[in-house]
């Protein structure tokens, strides 16, 4: 890994604050603060800090990916519900410079018809999804890899 930015992005979109509650069959009984914990966990084993945010705002979620494009050794996103069609969300990750892996909760692919393709996954390094909460520490192993590659 490149001796520069030390710090990965964990961006979350929208309805993510409230796992644990919503639909815990098809997303977990994690809440959004223990995916946190895993996550600076993970990360920390490897040197790098963590910036961790959650909103449910498209417009928020746009101006961290550019933020992040600036600061974040890498991000890992789940942009949830606004990965189905948030063309501002593709082209902001489009315009970052550095690797992104995409995480789902829940395996997509065995979802309803309109969730089975995220239009985020053409413009990311990297897809993980069905793993719930594990699939989060599961993106940022990859995004250190990715990083180390490099």
């Amino acid at each position: 890994m490149s001796e520069g930015r030390k710090e990965i992005h964990v961006l979350n979109g929208p309805n993510l604050n409230i796992l644990g509650e919503r639909e815990p069959a098809v997303y977990g009984r994690e809440s959004l603060a223990d995916i946190e914990a895993l996550c600076r966990n993970c990360a920390e084993r490897h040197g790098l800090a963590v910036a961790f945010r959650q909103t449910n705002h498209e417009g928020q979620l746009v101006d961290w990916i550019q933020e992040s494009s600036l600061r974040a050794a890498g991000i890992v996103i789940n942009a949830a519900g606004l990965s189905y069609g948030s063309i501002p969300v593709i082209d902001a990750l489009r315009a970052v410079p550095c690797p992104v892996v995409e995480v789902h909760l829940s395996n997509i692919h065995a979802r309803e018809e309109y969730r089975r393709s995220s239009d985020v996954s053409p413009v990311v390094s990297g897809v993980i999804a069905g793993l719930g909460a594990r699939g989060y520490v599961l993106a940022v192993e990859a995004l250190v890899g990715i990083l180390n590659e490099s």
